[in-house]
């Protein structure tokens, strides 16, 4: 999952698996999406695909080297997955899509996930984000450097 929450969009990709090269292949994807942009920030978890040498596993360097160029890369903290407003979305697509009862076949889950995504795309569907940067002061004090006197 890959979202823009201020224009109310998002990219859903379903794999088998979350392989490096599912990863990797997906961040060429959102390059093409956003060929004008001179970088693209993504804030994402610390799954261990998320790794340049993914990209070096999928692409010949030059290309690989170029992809990684192509992004600014914000990982939220280990236990901060909330933080991720793409996990929000996710949450949204169980929950509006995918949570009602197993469904077997891969083919059914893109379809179901592809009908959802255009449905929210259309309707420029975004993340009531209130989280602050006072909030998260708050929140993850423990994270934060202190000076001692």
């Amino acid at each position: 999952m890959a979202n823009e929450p201020l224009a109310g969009k998002r990219m859903v990709k379903i794999t088998e698996r979350k392989t490096k090269r599912d990863w990797a292949q997906f961040l060429k994807e959102i390059a093409g999406e956003y060929q004008e942009a001179e970088k693209i920030t993504l804030v994402m978890d610390n799954l261990n695909t998320h790794t340049p040498g993914a990209l070096y596993e999928t692409f010949c360097p030059g290309e690989a080297k170029a992809l990684w160029d192509r992004f600014e890369f914000v990982y939220t903290p280990k236990h901060g997955s909330w933080l991720n407003m793409a996990e929000i979305e996710l949450n949204v697509l169980i929950g509006q899509c995918l949570g009602r009862s197993r469904i077997d076949n891969v083919e059914e889950v893109k379809r179901e996930a592809s009908a959802w995504q255009r449905h929210r795309n259309n309707k420029e569907a975004k993340v009531n984000w209130q989280f602050t940067v006072d909030d998260a002061r708050i929140k993850l004090s423990r994270l934060n450097p202190t000076l001692d006197s």
